[in-house]
């Protein structure tokens, strides 16, 4: 579990919304959403995008419907290289 998918956690019970870490679909348990009208999905950068497919398609076997994939905030976000590792133009 990477620091990121600890952070939206920690996120979504700041805002009062129940979270739970998993490492894939066989960790979840049907009473988590015993009584929800929705389910949020959340995934790390570094979540293999077939164990987050997978989650969904447990959730449709039990019956949730009507998935909605949001397109998360841009990132402009640039580093520079450490001196040491530059390598001078030729």
């Amino acid at each position: 579990n990477s620091s990121n998918s600890n952070r939206l956690r920690e996120l979504a019970e700041r805002m009062g919304t129940p979270a739970y870490l998993i490492d894939g679909a066989e960790d979840l348990k049907p009473e988590w959403f015993e009584g929800t009208g929705g389910i949020g999905i959340t995934a790390g950068a570094s979540a293999p995008e077939v164990l987050v497919r997978g989650v969904v398609e447990q959730l449709r076997a039990w019956g949730a419907q009507g998935e909605t994939e949001l397109d998360g905030r841009p990132e402009n976000i640039t580093f520079s290289m450490p001196k040491e590792l530059r390598v001078k133009a030729l």
